[in-house]
């Protein structure tokens, strides 16, 4: 194990755990660790908003995984903490906390991969229609149904099911196809993505880089490219 894992193991245990985070090659895996059920708690919220702040300085993490510990992916918004709230100015800083998380991941200049090892649970009036249409975002967040991993692959919810014991492995093998491409493209794609005013400009960039050359030359000579982050 590199110092570099066990630090951030170390780190995680010092400060009564919450999140461990993990670096292998260029993949960085982040694993929630608030018992029972992983709630988002402040504390939570705080150290993820941390770890991708670090994570964002580091031009050798190509893909972010995130896992839950034990039994649960997360359990949403931490019920305690939700109690506690006695008037409106502070339900809006709770909900703001965490539409600030969610803004930051997706906003990460590196993919960000959920591998989901168990219940996960949430509201998502603003994303959910966005990822599965109105009508049936509508329905679920006005009825709270639970739905099935059958039902989430169906509705563009997950990428793909996979066995409990293999999901790790599918993860990371996922995370490094797309950590084989070129990091300066792949962020300009997920830019693009999430503004489509910024493609045209975002691919002129691109397109004065060496990884491009790059990857025309390699495609163009039948074999793998080797990218530089240039």
């Amino acid at each position: 194990m590199s110092s570099h894992v066990e630090f951030a193991i170390l780190t995680c245990m010092k400060d009564n755990k919450l999140l461990g985070m993990q670096i292998e090659n260029n993949l960085a895996i982040l694993t929630l660790d608030n018992p029972p059920v992983n709630a988002l708690s402040k504390g939570l919220i705080a150290k993820l908003k941390a770890a991708f702040m670090d994570l964002s300085k580091k031009e050798n993490i190509k893909a972010v995984i995130i896992t839950g510990a034990d039994r649960t992916f997360c359990a949403g918004a931490d019920v305690k903490e939700l109690a506690a709230i006695k008037i409106s100015g502070e339900g809006e800083a709770f909900a703001k906390n965490g539409q600030g998380l969610m803004d930051i991941i997706e906003g990460s200049a590196s993919p960000v991969i959920a591998a989901i090892n168990g219940a996960c649970v949430g509201g998502g009036t603003q994303r959910l229609p966005k990822l599965i249409g109105r009508a049936k975002a509508v329905e679920l967040i006005l009825t709270g149904d639970k739905i099935s991993a059958k039902d989430a692959l169906a509705l563009g919810l997950v990428n793909k099911i996979v066995n409990s014991e293999k999901l790790m492995e599918e993860v990371k093998t996922f995370a490094n196809i797309i950590a084989s491409k070129g990091r300066m493209a792949a962020t300009a794609c997920l830019k693009a993505i999430h503004n489509i005013e910024e493609e045209n400009k975002l691919f002129g960039r691109v397109c004065e880089t060496e990884d491009k050359i790059e990857g025309i030359k390699a495609f163009l000579e039948k074999r793998r490219a080797v990218f530089k982050g240039k």
